[in-house]
This record gives C-alpha cells, sequence and structure tokens, in this order.
C-alpha cells in the first residue's frame, strides 16, 4: 500500500534556459486577473510532471522540437502565459501580455523509464534535476508564469515537467493548456477548446458584500511548527482498499464520493498521528472546482482559477475519537457549502480583507486532481504513464496539501495514488492507524491519548 521514497540516482544534462515566445504577434495588453485568482494563498509555484514511453511510430521524431514548436503555437491563443505578472494598487495582480515568453529548458538524462520501476508516483527520484528551478525565476512578479523542462531519456521515452504560477490556473486551466500544446504538437491549427479569460466573472461585486461563512479565512492563534525530518510517501488505493473503507461507514454514507471517503479518512488518520491537542480545533480544506455550480456554468474554456478552499473544522479530540463517519459527514457538508453565491462572497472578501491566505494553523489541503485530465496531454507519443502533480506538500507551507491523484498500480488496478509529507515519527503513527482502519480494525483512542500540540 504505502511506497518510500526510491534510491535511483541520475544525472541530467541542461542546455540553458531560452524563452518561447508566441509564433505571431500577440496584443500587448494589460489583463486583470480574477479576486479568486488574486488570493495570498495562490501566490506560488506548482510542479506537475508527465513521463513518455518511446513510441515506435515516432521514430526519428525528437520530442523537444516538437514541444518547442508546439508551445510557440499554442502561445498565440493562451498569450497571456507569455506575459509576467504586475502589482496594481491594493496589490491587485495583472498579466503585462508582453509576448516575452515562457522559460524552456532543453535536457538528456542517462536514464531510462524502466529504471523507475513499476510504480511511478510521487516522490519523483532527482525531481529538482528534471524540473530545474532557474535562478530568479521562482518569483511570483516579474518572471515568467509557465517554466517547461523537457528531458529525453536513453530508451526513447522523455519526461514533461512543468511549473506554473498558481495565480494564473487551477488544475483544470493548466491541463486545458497543456492539452492544446499536445493538439499543436500533433499538427492541428486551432485548438479544440478555445482559451477563455473572461476574468472578470469571478471579480469582486460593487460595492463587495460578504454573505457566506468562510471560515477557512479565520484568523487563528498558534505558530506553526518547522520540521526538519520531513518524510514524503504516497499511498495507493484501490478498489480493495476503497472498498474496505466504505465498509467502516453506515449503509446511508457509503454512496459517498472516494474523494470525500479518502480525505475523511486522511483527516483523522492525520490528526492522530501528528498527536494535535484534543482541546483545540483541526481543520481540512476541500479544493472544490465551482464551474459547475455557476447558473449558467462558467464557459467551456474559461482557464482561470475556479475553485474554492471550504473548510471542516472539528475538536481533534472528538475526531479521533469518532468513527469515520463523524469527519466524513463534516467534509460532506464543507463541499456542499460551495454555491454560486458563495464564490461572489469570497471573491467580495477578497477585497474587503486585502487578499488573506487561507488558514494554515492545524490545517490540511486535499485536492482531488483526478479528472483534470493531466495524463491526457499526447503531443504524439501516446498519453503519459504517469501525468500530475510532482509532489505532495507544495504552497507556502511544506505539509499542509496532498493531491489525490489517478494511477495504474504494477497489478494493473485502477485508483487513487495519495502522497503525504509528514514528520518522519507522525509517519509511523499514521501508516499504523491507515492499515488497522484498512484492516477494519480502527484503534480505540481515549481522550488524552495525544500529548503534543502542532
Amino acid at each position: 500500500m504505502a511506497t518510500s521514497s526510491t534510491s535511483l540516482v541520475f544525472k541530467v544534462q541542461r542546455h540553458e534556459p531560452e524563452l518561447i515566445a508566441p509564433a505571431k504577434p500577440t496584443p500587448h495588453e494589460y489583463k486583470l486577473l480574477s479576486d479568486i485568482d488574486d488570493q495570498e494563498g495562490l501566490r506560488f509555484q506548482i510542479p506537475v510532471i508527465q513521463f513518455y514511453k518511446y513510441n515506435p511510430s515516432m521514430q526519428g521524431k525528437d520530442p523537444v522540437r516538437v514541444i518547442r514548436e508546439a508551445l510557440a503555437q499554442a502561445l498565440v491563443f493562451y498569450y497571456p502565459f507569455a506575459g509576467r505578472l504586475r502589482e496594481g494598487a491594493q496589490r491587485k495582480l495583472m498579466v503585462d501580455c508582453s509576448g516575452e515568453g515562457l522559460m524552456f529548458i532543453e535536457a538528456d538524462a542517462d536514464v531510462t523509464l524502466e529504471q523507475f520501476g513499476d510504480a511511478l508516483q510521487p516522490p519523483f527520484p532527482c525531481l529538482e534535476e528534471l524540473l530545474y528551478d532557474v535562478p530568479g525565476s521562482t518569483g511570483v512578479l516579474n518572471c515568467p508564469v509557465v517554466l517547461i523542462q523537457v528531458t529525453r531519456l536513453r530508451c526513447g521515452g522523455f519526461i514533461f515537467a512543468l511549473r506554473l504560477n498558481h495565480t494564473m490556473s487551477d488544475a483544470a486551466g493548466l491541463a486545458q493548456f497543456m492539452s492544446a500544446v499536445g493538439e499543436m504538437a500533433r499538427g492541428l491549427l486551432t485548438p479544440s477548446i478555445p482559451p477563455v479569460w473572461e476574468r472578470h466573472l469571478l471579480g469582486a461585486r460593487d460595492p463587495p458584500r460578504v454573505t457566506c461563512k468562510h471560515r477557512e479565512y479565520e484568523e487563528v492563534e498558534g505558530t506553526i511548527v518547522p520540521y526538519d525530518d520531513m518524510v514524503h510517501r504516497s499511498f495507493f488505493f484501490g478498489p480493495t482498499e476503497v472498498s474496505a473503507l466504505r465498509k467502516l461507514v453506515p449503509e446511508h454514507l457509503r454512496k459517498c464520493s472516494t474523494f470525500e471517503l479518502l480525505t475523511a479518512c486522511l483527516w483523522r488518520c492525520r490528526t492522530i498521528a501528528i498527536q494535535a491537542n484534543p482541546e483545540e480545533e483541526v481543520r481540512i480544506i476541500c479544493i472544490v472546482n465551482a464551474r459547475s455550480r455557476f447558473n449558467p456554468p462558467l464557459p467551456l474554456g474559461y482557464y482561470g482559477n475556479a475553485f474554492a478552499f471550504p473548510v471542516a473544522v472539528a475538536q481533534a479530540g472528538k475526531l479521533c475519537q469518532n468513527p469515520l463517519e463523524y469527519s466524513l459527514e463534516l467534509v460532506k457538508q464543507a463541499k456542499n457549502d460551495v454555491t454560486e453565491e458563495y464564490m461572489k462572497s469570497l471573491a467580495d472578501l477578497m477585497v474587503i480583507k486585502g487578499r488573506p491566505h487561507f488558514t494554515v494553523i492545524r490545517s490540511y489541503l486535499v485536492s482531488d486532481v483526478t479528472h483534470a485530465g493531466f495524463d491526457d496531454a499526447d503531443f504524439g507519443w501516446g498519453k503519459a504513464i504517469y501525468g500530475g502533480p510532482a509532489k505532495g506538500g507544495v504552497g507556502a507551507i511544506p505539509g499542509v496539501a496532498s493531491f489525490l491523484i489517478p494511477f495504474k498500480n504494477k497489478k494493473g488496478e485502477a485508483g487513487i495514488v495519495l502522497p503525504i509529507t509528514l514528520p518522519a515519527r507522525a509517519m509511523e503513527i499514521f501508516v499504523k492507524e491507515l492499515d488497522g482502519m484498512l484492516k477494519g480494525k480502527p484503534i480505540e483512542h481515549k481522550p488524552g491519548f495525544i500529548s503534543s500540540s502542532l
């Protein structure tokens, strides 16, 4: 079930980074981000990685050249990705559509895809070599908003790694851009889904008014304890594991989504593992894509951030002592909170409160990218054999976020892989707790079993 970091080590030879500009002239204009894009919690770079097998039908074709040319063509349609972010009054973010280009790195690695093993999942060996952090490129402002590295492998396969300034797009928006690049690489002249900017659709009202509860942005007392012994592991949940967890909840809750079930399980196990103070409140933040919650829905092709961070809050002691259904009910309610009015209220809150960061103290965040379509990006070599986040725990605070990523294990079972980052001792407790739940024997926790505070 759990897999730990691999010891594979290899060398990557990189060319000098270059800028890829749109293949044709594009409008030089300023475009405002939405007030959902423009929040402190999205001002970071998010890494994504795709692994592609050798394809005999592409013999003689160089993935670096094909993708480089396709990017230039795709940027004609997605030209804001070739610009730079600037900050206006009240820290308002906007894109200077300067056409300077995204950053691109050509590379070669002395390793084959097979050497990565059967389980291609985070944590990936030598990730910093496969997605090089070009000095001076990571800023939110005045830097390339996209960095891409294409690394050829000895076997003829390749790795496509990308880093995106999260204020520009969410997972669905990024996957849409990558799909367009794939279409250009395969010879299409225009993307099958035309990109839609329309960021005003998620802008604040005039005057702004907060009409919903947004506990995810509450000011919470406490401090973040820095850890230097963080362990990164991934856990696979196939049909067997999901079925075992469903058996732990009452009949009326068994039709819950897999996301709800795994999030509730993860929240409970993690709270036990970090040994939170039983009297303190802990939080689970669910990422909810709100595109379909608008009436009418947001236009197909909208590639901005269109999600919310609804939160469920519980006393740590109650969460750990109660069965799984307790946390599951809370997660379901948090997800259901997200409506069109909720999103409008959220955009207004950003303007009124000065674009706050969501609360990270005693919080954990889970994002489902199983339907984002990262692995669908096809540059001519077929779909990726792994496509999705390059690691868990991204964002401002290490270890606060996990992703649900689509995955096939070595038996060919389709399921979900979940990367988790925890301090070493907490990881031991987490594994034991999760194992007990999957065997149908959750460990009984008495009040006061938890000792220290996170």
